[in-house]
């Protein structure tokens, strides 16, 4: 198994930032890739970010291109994601997902992704 820790959430005003921290511990030799997926009140999992565990490739939606940016940590066991000029539409609860080798769904659908952290609050404020 793989587990998940996100932390980092939390309050900001309108164009301000925030970095969100995702711990993974376990069989993390298992991971292909790491992602951030977001839900809003009344909407469905929102893909965000995609990190290549071991390559490094990133990917971004189109909504945080630009104001976002998905790292991995010197250890490699923990992925960031700085986000910048936050907006009012990124208030989400903000989930880590680990994505393994074999994986059946597209790396943009929450199917395609087997672990899943408890998420984290961001609330941004106008």
């Amino acid at each position: 198994q793989v587990q998940l820790a996100e932390s980092g959430g939390g309050l900001v005003q309108a164009g301000g930032s925030l970095r969100l921290s995702c711990a993974a511990s376990g069989r993390t030799f298992s991971i292909y890739a790491m992602g951030w997926f977001r839900q809003a009140p009344g909407k469905e999992r929102e893909f965000v970010s995609y990190i290549n565990w071991s390559r490094g490739n990133t990917i971004y939606a189109d909504s945080v291109k630009g104001r976002f940016t998905i790292s991995r940590g010197n250890a490699q066991n923990t992925v960031y994601l700085q986000m910048n000029n936050l907006k009012p539409e990124d208030t989400a609860v903000y989930f880590c997902s680990a994505r393994l080798l074999g994986a059946q769904h597209e790396y943009y659908e929450a199917k395609g992704y087997d672990y899943w952290g408890q998420g984290t609050q961001v609330t941004v404020s106008s």
